[in-house]
């Protein structure tokens, strides 16, 4: 399914759904939300307040592509457990 309004939709009518619109505009404020924590954090945690060269060393570069995979890494096993989460409720789980 395509969230384009004109092209991929294989439907004969332009028209825009609005609840298509709404859910792409959720999703990317979602990713840039996401995004903009993942900066923020990372930057916290391997840029010293004190700049000594105006290019990231070695130290530094690592630490940033480390932060960034622990965080798409555990972001994406948290998304797993509530997918999984959701389907065993959706089967009448948790015990019920």
């Amino acid at each position: 399914m395509s969230f384009l309004p004109f092209g991929g939709g294989g439907g004969s009518s332009q028209e825009i759904n609005q609840q298509n619109v709404a859910m792409v505009e959720q999703e990317y404020e979602a990713v840039t939300e996401t995004f903009y924590r993942i900066v923020d954090s990372c930057y916290k945690k391997c840029i010293p307040p004190k700049y000594i060269e105006g290019e990231l060393n070695k130290g530094e570069s690592v630490c940033i592509d480390r932060c960034f995979s622990k965080y798409i890494e555990v972001t994406t096993k948290i998304g797993e457990a509530l997918a999984k989460k959701g389907q065993e409720s959706g089967k009448g789980g948790f015990g019920v």
